[in-house]
């Protein structure tokens, strides 16, 4: 089950995590780098597992361009930043890739990053940081 998976993390998760920095770093005026430090994988009726986010797929480094609206990966892949909402000390950023929709919150003062993808029978739940690139 996990292979499949795997790939699709990779392709739509080109980027996610908690940071540390300063408060403007993070407002969505800058280009991040961000690494993946934690992942949890829920299926459909089963319990959550925890795990690193490296055998779910997920890429240990990503870009946030926010002048492009985007998130690339480390082989250049990119996924479209299709909403952004600054406000209550985070920024939210969503889009949809490969049957997943997926939502970002970003601390606007820690740079600390919380990502979520989800489709109609699973779950992916990702932690790490982000720096100013």
């Amino acid at each position: 089950m996990l292979k499949p998976l795997r790939a699709t993390v990779l392709a739509i998760l080109v980027g996610s995590a908690p940071t540390w920095g300063l408060g403007a770093d993070f407002d969505g005026s800058k280009p991040l780098l961000c690494a993946t430090i934690d992942a949890h994988f829920c299926d459909i009726g089963e319990v959550c597992f925890r795990t690193l986010p490296e055998i779910l797929g997920a890429p240990d480094f990503v870009h946030i361009n926010f002048a492009k609206k985007t998130i690339v990966g480390p082989s250049q892949r990119a996924t479209a930043i299709r909403y952004m909402e600054s406000g209550d000390g985070q920024l939210l950023m969503q889009g949809t890739e490969l049957g997943y929709g997926w939502s970002i919150a970003l601390d606007t003062k820690s740079g600390g990053m919380s990502v979520t993808l989800v489709n109609r029978q699973d779950v992916f739940v990702m932690f790490g940081t982000c720096t100013p690139s």
